[in-house]
Order: structure tokens, then C-alpha cells, then sequence
């Protein structure tokens, strides 16, 4: 027996049950509680394993204080869903990571770390050498961006309030 994969829409519906879960501070089972299924069902909902039936759809709905249509795409295509934003915040980290930025107010901080991220993100993990001098390539942009990577941390460090 071959096993089913997931629906795309399942998935996009499930991916934007846990952005608006986490938004309103909620875990699973706080969730699952108020919908009246174990957390483990939430977990397979929000991955796009289960499909949500219409009345627990509306039940999360209005837990969560938002309409049935905010949990999917406007368009209604699956296709859409690959080049959605929604999509890159399937990972829990993206999300935090979009949560503390949004509470950053000062632009150039801002704007250092979206570059630190870009940065970080633009490495490529080295290759597993047996020595400690490694003759693996780096990648083309990493000369260009050490020196201003290494600024930006800096900066991001320096304006980190120290407590006592």
C-alpha cells in the first residue's frame, strides 16, 4: 500500500493554523483543549497529515478570532501556495525570527540584521575534512561578505542592552 501524501491546500491550511496559533500566543494543547481533540491531532493538522473537517475548521476559526477564509489563499490555487510567503513561515524558527524582528523599531538595526541573515544564509556548510586546513572552495560571495558580516555582528552585538 502506498502511502498518501499530503494535499498542498491541506498543508497551506495547516502551515497558517500554526501561523495564527503561534500569533495569538497559543500552544497546541491549548489549542486542542479549547477545539476538544488531543494536541497530537493539532500537530498532524497544522503538518497537513489530517484534513480538518468543516466543523472543527470553524471551531479553530473562532478560537483563534479570525474568519475560515484567512486560512487560505485568496486565489484558491494550489499552485500559488510554492511562491506564498505563508510557506516560509511552515518553520516555527522563521516565525520567531519574524516576531522579534517586527519589535525592533531603530531602521539600521534593522536593516544589519537583514543583512547578517542574508549573509549567514548565503554560506554554504564546509565539507568534512579529516585535516584543519581544508582545500573546499568557498563560495564567491564569501570574500565579499566577511568583512561586512563581521561589521554587522558588531553593530548587532554593541546595541544589545547589557544588564548588570
Amino acid at each position: 500500500m502506498l502511502a498518501k501524501t499530503p494535499d498542498p491546500l491541506d498543508v497551506m491550511a495547516g502551515a497558517r493554523i500554526r501561523i495564527f496559533r503561534t500569533q495569538c500566543g497559543m500552544t497546541q494543547g491549548e489549542l486542542a483543549g479549547k477545539i476538544g481533540v488531543a494536541f497530537q491531532q493539532v500537530q498532524k493538522y497544522e503538518k497537513g497529515i489530517n484534513r480538518v473537517g468543516a466543523s472543527r475548521l470553524s471551531r479553530i476559526a473562532t478560537v483563534l478570532r479570525i474568519s475560515i477564509g484567512d486560512l487560505f489563499e485568496s486565489a484558491g490555487d494550489k499552485p500559488a501556495y510554492q511562491k506564498s510567503p505563508f510557506r516560509l513561515l511552515e518553520d516555527r524558527n522563521a516565525l520567531r525570527v519574524l516576531m522579534a524582528f517586527s519589535r525592533i523599531s531603530d531602521p539600521c538595526m534593522r536593516r544589519a540584521i537583514a543583512r547578517l541573515i542574508e549573509s549567514v544564509a548565503e554560506l554554504r556548510p564546509a565539507a568534512k575534512s579529516s585535516s584543519k586546513s581544508s582545500s573546499t572552495p568557498r563560495p564567491a560571495s564569501f570574500k565579499r561578505l566577511a568583512p561586512r558580516r563581521k561589521s554587522i555582528a558588531t553593530k548587532a552585538v554593541a546595541a544589545i542592552p547589557m544588564h548588570p
